[in-house]
């Protein structure tokens, strides 16, 4: 549903209307009712004898703060009293003082905490290297064990080879072999 253009600027004129006549009406009003005041005095004037009034309203606000309730010492504030800003200035430097002490308690404070945090990853870090060499040493005596092993099966089969060679060729079949290694099996377990 949308609204006329025309209808939105009409409402919008109105509201900057009624908040201008707000701010504006009382004192407008006011020195309307004084400039009355003065035209009927005037017109009048043979009938009263009081003199016109002596004021200035220009020079004063719009808006003012009663007597009772104003803050006189805040008007204070802006004057220069050598007592009070040294009292200030002193109270200031040393705050300022106090802070800095705290930040640098608080500095070494985290430059220990870091201080043990890197001992401790340097003593985790050396166990881990011990371990890791006691790993590497293991490997490498099972890597030489592996060798030597290798190299014993290697000298076995060559010297299984030679006998087997030289049981040919004397005579030796494998089918008979194991039939006669199956009846002196036999002749053992009766």
């Amino acid at each position: 549903m949308g609204m006329n253009p025309l209808v939105l600027k009409v409402g919008l004129g109105l509201v900057g209307l009624c908040i201008t006549g707000y701010i504006l009406g009382p004192p407008l009003y006011w020195h309307f009712m004084e400039g009355l005041a003065a035209v009927s005095h005037s017109s009048s004037s043979s009938s009263y004898s009081c003199s016109p009034c002596q004021c200035d309203c220009s020079s004063h606000p719009l808006l003012s703060i009663p007597e009772g309730l104003s803050n006189a010492s805040f008007a204070d504030c802006a004057k220069h009293d050598p007592e009070v800003s040294e009292d200030t200035e002193k109270n200031f430097a040393e705050l300022l003082t106090e802070e800095l002490k705290l930040r640098e308690v608080e500095a070494l404070e985290n430059e220990q905490r870091a201080d043990m945090a890197l001992l401790e990853a340097k003593k985790i870090t050396s166990q881990y290297q011990k371990e890791a060499d006691k790993c590497n040493s293991g490997m490498e005596t099972c890597e030489e064990a592996r060798e030597k092993a290798e190299a014993a099966l290697v000298a076995q089969k060559k010297l299984t080879a030679t006998w087997e060679l030289r049981a040919r060729q004397r005579g030796w079949k494998e089918g008979i072999a194991k039939s006669h290694a199956q009846t002196q099996g036999n002749v053992q377990t009766a």
